[in-house]
């Protein structure tokens, strides 16, 4: 049985979580090839309970950010991908087609390989709730670099446990952050963090608040 993005009935949802439970291999790999494949899989699911050993979709390859953006430019290239509401009520709040948003994660994908970011490399994202966040994630995934958020409330020492345990060498953050009526000095709490992580290589700052910053 076919499977569309669109589940029209309550049948049709139940028919399809049977096929998922009773035949998990075509069902998954029905949902599969909608996806852009760099390399096609050879096998949708092995897997051996006594080890456990499990694989999916072995020997395919493809890349994440090319299925989140750019199979979707032909047909919603100008809808909306991102609409984004400030923190503030008197700050314009801001919307990002699909494609807008598909040459800022390429843009600064190419950023972050001029500044030496290499596939494998571990990438420490430390920012406020905003667009330029998205764009990080997704920039970091096109090169295939490793990025772990770090949740903006996080403290100086929480910062450098994670960037210790990931090793990261590279370090994305805004000068700061607004947070109800607070303003948070972001890149202060990151240069706190790097007199524990001497391994960091480069930190890339996004001008948010304004507020004055040590590079």
């Amino acid at each position: 049985m076919p499977v569309s993005y669109q589940i029209s009935s309550l049948e049709q949802y139940h028919d399809h979580y049977k096929q998922s439970i009773e035949d998990p291999e075509t069902f998954w790999g029905n949902i599969a090839s909608h996806f852009l494949w760099k390399k096609p899989w050879e096998k949708v699911l092995e897997w051996n309970f006594a080890q456990p050993d499990i694989k999916w979709f072995a020997g395919g390859k493809l890349n994440i950010t090319e299925n989140c953006l750019d199979r979707h430019i032909a047909n919603l290239g100008d809808e909306s991908a991102i609409i984004w509401e400030p923190n503030n009520p008197d700050e314009l709040s801001r919307t990002l087609t699909y494609s807008e948003l598909l040459f800022k994660v390429m843009q600064f994908a190419h950023v972050l390989k001029n500044n030496g970011v290499k596939k494998g490399d571990r990438i420490c994202i430390y920012m406020g709730m905003v667009p330029e966040l998205v764009i990080a994630v997704l920039a970091c995934a096109r090169i295939g670099a490793i990025h772990s958020v770090v949740f903006g409330g996080f403290s100086a020492q929480s910062i450098a446990d994670r960037l210790q345990d990931a090793q990261g060498k590279f370090v994305i953050t805004c000068d700061g952050a607004f947070r109800g009526n607070k303003e948070i000095a972001l890149k202060s709490i990151i240069d706190d963090a790097l007199d524990r992580c001497p391994f960091v290589e480069k930190v890339i700052v996004l001008t948010r608040t304004k507020t004055p910053v040590s590079m």
